[in-house]
């Protein structure tokens, strides 16, 4: 039996240099098949789907999706709201590419995520649970004490498909702080390393020490360098010397050495998975094109972004085409969206035009190719900011109410769901948690309402902790 000591989630975290090295990065980019492996239980998934960009620090409410323009000027803030083309619905005017799309997405104004401390409030949002589990800790992260991220669960629910698809991609950096230390919540914690989904850590890195994505910048507003000359560090992903003909004679000596050792079985059956995982990789040209979005044409590149969100979110895109049921995007560090000071010069210079430009994008290329109706798309933070403005310009960490933004996937775009109060403080109408989130993810892929996962020491868990999100879907 595993004991918090065995817990290893590294082993699942892939790195430029272990996929040279391996050539294991698990992304089979092919047909998903899960229709079969779900009728059984009655659950019909309403997306292949679900692209999962978080924005991690906490996004400001009150200054991108919930402005309050009738509010006092210390809770207003500087921005001005714009209409969208849904007669109604207004948001910010940092926006405006995503205002011209109101009719494809819907906002959620009522999400509560009980904290305000980012640990805490990342380990409930992205493990889809408000409560704390038994002997959670800040001392080492990740731990075994944690519960199982969403990512992760998914990879469990979603065990039984027969393909070389890795269920759930989290990229492309784990969401850190300041200090470079992860934020709890993200990997498996107690369902077992096993089930960790697959963490590409891919970003380049920054000589900027709280550096903010997408383009390097300063809290203080003085210009900054990215310490690399590329954005990733995508691996590089190439045949052997022979080509596929060499390479299939390795497989067939592999299969043969197999042959040799049935007793081997259930190891085995692990190893042919993650084998038939690399070989995708390597002889399947989608996948290495999924991946070398640096590469991209001068019109995606313009479209989307020649940054870290733009191309993280276009390569969410590519992943999610070939067939990978849930991609994490975390767009940035803890401090990217951590606006504490120059809340508004930050926002309007650095953060919201590239996430405008890049969701936007995302949102017209799924639309266009008619896999909008399949594909979920979410963007959030793991709490809302303060209403009040502090002294330095700035707005604190605020859990008690956020804001969400959903398209595709079934959702009815062009409505509100929840209210925050008149200086958004607080949920006023129909209060969210990110239970319900959770749920509209599991319920998006058709996972059954009554699946459960079995903790390292056997317990049984539900997977679900409250009902979907209720008036979403069209």
């Amino acid at each position: 039996m595993n004991t918090p000591e065995d817990y290893r989630p590294q082993m699942r975290e892939v790195t430029r240099r272990t996929a040279l090295q391996a050539g294991a990065l698990g992304i089979g980019l092919g047909p998903m098949v899960l229709r079969q492996a779900l009728a059984a239980d009655g659950a019909t998934p309403r997306a292949k789907s679900v692209i999962f960009i978080f924005l991690t620090g906490g996004l400001a409410h009150h200054d991108s999706l919930d402005p309050k323009p009738d509010a006092p000027a210390e809770v207003r803030g500087e921005f001005n709201p714009i209409s969208t083309t849904v007669p109604g619905i207004q948001i910010c005017e940092h926006l405006p590419l995503l205002a011209q799309r109101a009719d494809r997405y819907a906002l959620v104004r009522s999400m509560r995520t009980n904290s305000d401390g980012h640990e805490q409030a990342c380990h409930m949002l992205l493990t889809g649970r408000l409560d704390l589990p038994p002997g959670f800790t800040l001392d080492k992260v990740p731990n075994a004490n944690e519960w199982p991220s969403i990512p992760a669960t998914v990879t469990y629910a979603l065990r039984e498909r027969r393909t070389a698809l890795p269920p759930a991609v989290v990229l492309p950096q784990p969401s850190v702080n300041e200090e470079g230390k992860v934020r709890p919540g993200q990997y498996a914690g107690r369902l077992g390393n096993n089930w960790d989904a697959w963490h590409l850590h891919v970003a380049a890195p920054c000589a900027l020490g709280n550096g903010a994505c997408p383009d390097c910048f300063r809290f203080e507003g003085t210009p900054f360098e990215h310490g690399s000359p590329r954005i990733f560090d995508t691996p590089r992903l190439v045949l052997p010397e022979g080509g596929e003909i060499r390479l299939n004679g390795r497989v067939g000596l592999l299969a043969g050495i197999q042959h040799e050792q049935q007793e081997l079985e259930r190891v085995t059956d692990r190893f042919a998975n993650m084998r038939r995982q690399a070989l995708s990789v390597l002889t399947d040209a989608r996948i290495r094109s999924a991946f070398d979005v640096e590469n991209a044409d001068e019109r995606t590149l313009d479209r989307y972004g020649k940054n870290k969100f733009g191309l993280a979110v276009l390569m969410a895109k590519r992943l999610s085409e070939g067939g990978v049921n849930l991609v994490q995007v975390n767009l940035g560090k803890n401090s990217t969206w951590d606006t504490h000071r120059r809340n508004f010069p930050n926002l309007k210079d650095n953060l919201l035009p590239p996430l405008d430009r890049s969701v936007s994008a995302l949102l017209d290329d799924l639309a266009e190719s008619g896999r909008l109706d399949e594909t979920l798309v979410i963007v959030t933070g793991e709490f809302g900011r303060t209403p009040k403005i502090n002294k330095d310009a700035g707005r604190d960490h605020w859990g008690r109410v956020n804001s969400l933004l959903l398209a595709g996937g079934g959702v009815a775009g062009g409505r509100v769901i929840g209210a925050s109060d008149s200086i958004g403080a607080d949920p006023a109408v129909d209060m969210q948690t990110p239970e319900n989130l959770a749920a509209t993810m599991f319920q998006a892929l058709g996972i059954p309402r009554d699946a459960t996962w079995h903790d390292l020491d056997g317990r049984p868990h539900k997977i679900y902790h409250a009902p979907p999100i209720e008036g979403l879907l069209s």
